[in-house]
């Protein structure tokens, strides 16, 4: 580690002590197992800026709505670049964006009054036990000052809780993880599996949809990006995908985001018969994928939302836990190739994504006939 990140990791440590010392209240920690009151109004706050991130809190809003009764008022905090990602979804009461450059000032930075005035009897800490979040933690300490603060149970954040939950022993899957913070409430009763608002599309991007039932060919999304490239896979083996789709008789959308353009473009120059997608916000990507039906993408936040919409995915990770960060249950699939990239597998990297679209697709039709 470098000597600027262990200078960044103490300083977290230190100023999760000294919130500890300032926010400690007698009598605010519960002990294991202590019955929590049914909540009126729960808080859940992630304020990471990244789309998956946001999308998996979308299981714990659920579980809240679906095994409580009577459910109680849910409100997400999260980062401002994110809040679109969960605006108007069904299970959220209210999506508040945080802006955590002034949490320095306390409960003095914006927005953190008003939060606490809003009454919230339970706050949970949405982060997870490998890197806890100091910033998470003390906004869910700031926001709730007469509520049962729950979080990940690990140290130096869970002197800041009221309630620390351990992580399960039993999965490294992080959607199932984070849900299983809500156990104390829900006495182990969770929800499974991402979800996403019914996309809200304008005419021109409808128009565009309708046009795939009359092609006559069957569409599927490439989505060749990623926030972090050293994680994504070359553009080469994205075109072999596209190759691949286009003779088994699929027609194939390269979707972008901001600054991919020229990535999705290499995708298809590689692979004559494949278009590109117009320019998408994250609803329209979103009805893209659920309407094409089969989306290969990385390990990105893409991934995360065409699971979210049900489409059928096929993702590929490099350098980063597949079991952790994947959604390895049908119909999608999880591949790993990070020993092909790194050169310890004797198979070559286009012709493994060949083989794994052509054996997805197959598996895809045996599944529905």
């Amino acid at each position: 580690m470098a000597w600027h990140k262990r200078l960044e990791t103490w300083a977290k440590l230190a100023l999760a002590l000294l919130a500890s010392l300032l926010f400690w209240r007698p009598g605010r920690r519960r002990s294991p197992g202590t019955p929590l009151p049914h909540p009126r109004k729960v808080l859940l706050v992630r304020p990471d800026n990244r789309v998956g991130e946001a999308l998996l809190t979308t299981p714990l809003m659920r579980t809240l709505k679906a095994h409580l009764h009577p459910p109680p008022e849910v409100h997400v905090l999260v980062h401002a670049k994110v809040a679109r990602v969960l605006q108007g979804h069904p299970d959220a009461d209210a999506v508040l964006a945080f802006d955590r450059r002034l949490l320095w000032l306390g409960p003095l930075a914006p927005g953190i009054r008003a939060l606490r005035r809003a009454g919230y009897d339970i706050v949970v800490d949405c982060a997870n036990w490998s890197a806890p979040s100091v910033t998470s933690a003390l906004v869910a300490r700031m926001v709730g000052p007469k509520a049962v603060v729950i979080g990940p149970g690990i140290w130096p954040v869970s002197l800041l809780q009221s309630v620390s939950v351990p992580a399960r022993s039993d999965t490294r899957h992080e959607a199932v993880q984070r849900t299983h913070l809500l156990t104390p409430l829900t006495k182990g009763a969770v929800a499974q599996g991402l979800s996403f608002r019914e996309p809200v599309l304008g005419e021109a991007f409808r128009g565009y949809l309708a046009t795939f039932s009359g092609t006559g060919s069957r569409r599927a999304v490439i989505n060749p990006g990623g926030r972090l490239g050293e994680r994504r896979i070359p553009a080469e083996a994205f075109a072999a995908a596209a190759r691949e789709l286009i003779s088994l008789g699929y027609s194939p959308v390269v979707t972008w985001g901001p600054g991919e353009e020229a990535l999705a473009r290499t995708v298809i120059s590689c692979a004559p018969g494949a278009e590109l997608a117009p320019a998408t916000s994250i609803d329209e990507l979103g009805a893209l994928m659920r309407t094409a039906g089969l989306t290969i993408c990385n390990n990105t936040g893409p991934m995360h939302l065409s699971v979210a919409v049900g489409a059928p995915t096929l993702a590929f990770f490099l350098r980063i836990e597949m079991e952790r960060w994947g959604h390895a249950v049908s119909p999608h699939r999880m591949v790993d190739l990070t020993p092909i990239v790194d050169g310890t597998s004797g198979v070559g990297l286009e012709q493994r994504v060949a083989t794994e679209v052509r054996s997805f697709v197959a598996e895809r039709a045996s599944l529905t006939g």
